[in-house]
């Protein structure tokens, strides 16, 4: 079972998550919602499309941008439409 993990804290836990370029991508229904906030940064990926970010909150620490998804993925990532992957910090362990 995979888990993020920041400052203590489990942000995400799955044994469905998608690797794609080393990243794990969580189910939406796996993340502890209590822990993100809406971000207003976007990226955009050649193959993916435009990535969405949430900044983390855990115990007044901020962690901006620390996770994303693609709320409308492109052809070739449908597959993790909506999935919520982890950088800065963020320890995903498989």
């Amino acid at each position: 079972m995979a888990k993020a993990i920041w400052n203590g804290v489990i942000l995400a836990e799955s044994d469905e998550t998608i690797v794609v370029e080393g990243n794990h991508y969580f189910p939406p229904d796996t993340i502890n919602r209590q822990y993100f906030q809406d971000s207003t940064t976007h990226t955009t990926c050649p193959w993916k499309g435009v990535a969405s970010y949430y900044t983390i909150v855990v115990d007044g620490q901020q962690n901006k941008d620390a996770a994303w998804y693609y709320p409308s993925a492109k052809e070739k990532a449908k597959n993790i439409e909506g999935y919520v992957a982890f950088w800065r910090g963020v320890t995903v362990e498989p």
